[in-house]
């Protein structure tokens, strides 16, 4: 039983993929940053970085996309990697040799250009001139010549018809086509009507640029909505269940233009209970925010996330405290096996995108290793997001790395701790109160004979009752001045403030 559900609310939607009622993966869109990922655009060039032989772009967005020469140039490679393609090698590939991004673009010229990638944080869109246009079966390729099939379809059969099928297609010239998994299922007169559909939009696009005079969005990506339906259409779905009507309604139009000959059930929720609450979506993205995630043979996984790369540590936990002795090393396989089925599950969930190592208990034998890694490569098929896996190392690690389209279920509930700026540490009181004393030292020789008032958090004011204002006030009156007591809590707890009691005024020293 495969079935997706659709909370809709006034500023998100969420859209929950499960299999036997066990939540798979979570795509969240909230309402002020939607997604844009394959919109096309007309952009203006605003700044060439040549030294890294890149340009940053104009879109309209909040901010401005960054392109690279690799971007630019006709590549072929690319396409094979983002479509999971092969491509006929009969198929000229034009591809540039010009390698110097300032003679290809100028400052303040008008481009077109694709998403290809989320703007995370403060990092901009990054952008393609590689141009393609996705239907359900087809990629119209509109600036590129290849023609190929998905390597997804297997059968040698249905490769050829379809390989035959678009090399009959009469496409203008240096126009390419990829047929998409759910080509397999579809008729050539499906096909037909889909390349026309998809040709007449790039020349619908193409009118919007020459028209256009500022940066602009040309042609918007499906949303959540259409993808799910679509999703739940190629992946053969059971159910989708809906809990707000207006959606509910949507969903159904949009199933009815799809869906023709599918068994796919679309429902609205009508029962009182939220539905993520009853089927434990809630509890299933509370435990996907958490550092600590335990596993049910009775280990656990530690996820933590630096600059560089996302680490997951698989730790044996509880698990193999009650094993016989000599089935330890079954044990910590045991231990392993469950960890990848995991990870690939929190990956999807937690979005997790670039290079991430994962640290498993060690194991003795190399057949062992080989086991946990196939484990985790064939739990990792059912991600959506493309995925490279390494080797086990010799200390158990895998290095691995996952495509990064949007911001991660942590980046879109979470922001940075105003108190401890991220790094989810503040200073000790001990730590506070030594400072106090250097600053209170530095003051008392720029200005002595000057009344002080020092002001701390309720907290710190707390600490410092036991020993430390008797020795500031002896500070003090060493430099015939005198020092003063006041909290106020809406101070950081690491912050202090010294002002001068005759003038009011604070004290910057």
């Amino acid at each position: 039983m495969q079935e997706i559900l659709i909370n809709a609310e006034s500023k998100e939607i969420r859209c929950a993929y499960l299999k036997f009622g066990k939540l798979q993966d979570l795509v969240i869109e909230r309402k002020k940053s939607r997604q844009i990922t394959g919109n096309i655009y007309r952009g203006e060039v605003k700044n060439i970085l040549h030294n890294i032989q890149s340009a940053f772009i104009d879109i309209n967005e909040e901010e401005n996309g960054f392109i690279h020469i690799n971007d630019i140039i006709a590549n072929k490679k690319k396409f094979e990697e983002m479509f999971d393609m092969d491509f006929d090698t009969e198929e000229s590939q034009n591809e540039s040799l010009e390698k110097d991004i300032k003679k290809i673009l100028k400052i303040d010229q008008p481009v077109l250009v694709q998403v290809v990638k989320e703007s995370i944080g403060t990092k901009g869109a990054r952008l393609t001139s590689n141009i393609s246009i996705a239907g359900r079966y087809l990629v119209l390729l509109p600036n590129t010549p290849h023609k190929g099939v998905s390597k997804k379809i297997e059968d040698k059969a249905t490769r050829d018809r379809l390989k035959k099928l678009i090399k009959a297609f009469e496409m203008p010239k240096d126009m390419g086509l990829i047929c998409r998994t759910a080509s397999a299922s579809a008729t050539s007169d499906m096909l037909i009507q889909e390349a026309h559909e998809l040709l007449n939009n790039w020349q619908e696009i193409v009118e919007k640029f020459h028209a256009a005079t500022t940066p602009t969005c040309l042609f918007e990506e499906s949303d959540i909505i259409k993808k799910s339906i679509i999703a739940a259409i190629d992946k053969k779905y059971d159910r989708i269940l809906v809990d707000d009507y207006s959606t509910f309604k949507r969903c159904k139009f949009i199933y009815s233009k799809y869906g023709e000959g599918e068994n796919l059930k679309i429902d609205f929720y009508r029962d009182k209970a939220p539905m993520f609450e009853r089927f434990n979506v809630e509890k299933e993205i509370e435990r996907a925010i958490k550092r600590k995630v335990w596993l049910p043979c009775g280990g656990y996984l530690y996820f933590d996330k630096t600059e560089a790369m996302f680490t997951i540590d698989v730790n044996s936990g509880r698990g193999s405290s009650t094993s016989p002795i000599k089935n330890v090393e079954e044990t910590l396989v045991q231990i392993n096996l469950e960890a990848a089925e995991e990870i690939a599950r929190q990956l999807r969930i937690r979005n997790v995108g670039g290079l991430i190592i994962c640290d498993f208990i060690d194991m003795r034998l190399r057949k062992n290793q080989r086991r946990v890694l196939e484990k985790l490569k064939t739990c990792m098929k059912d991600d959506s997001a493309k995925c490279t896996i390494l080797g086990m190392s010799e200390f158990g690690l895998i290095e691995m790395t996952r495509q990064r389209a949007r911001e991660s279920l942590i980046q879109i509930m979470f922001t940075s701790c105003p108190y401890c700026a991220g790094t989810g540490l503040i200073k000790t009181f001990e730590s506070i109160s030594i400072e106090i004393e250097r600053k209170l030292k530095k003051i008392l020789n720029s200005y002595p004979s000057m009344n002080i008032r020092l002001v701390t958090h309720p907290e710190v004011d707390s600490y410092l009752n036991f020993s430390d204002k008797s020795y500031y006030q002896k500070l003090a009156k060493i430099s015939k001045s005198d020092i003063e007591f006041k909290s106020k809590d809406t101070l950081h707890l690491n912050d202090f403030e010294f002002y001068c009691l005759n003038s009011g005024k604070k004290i910057d020293a």
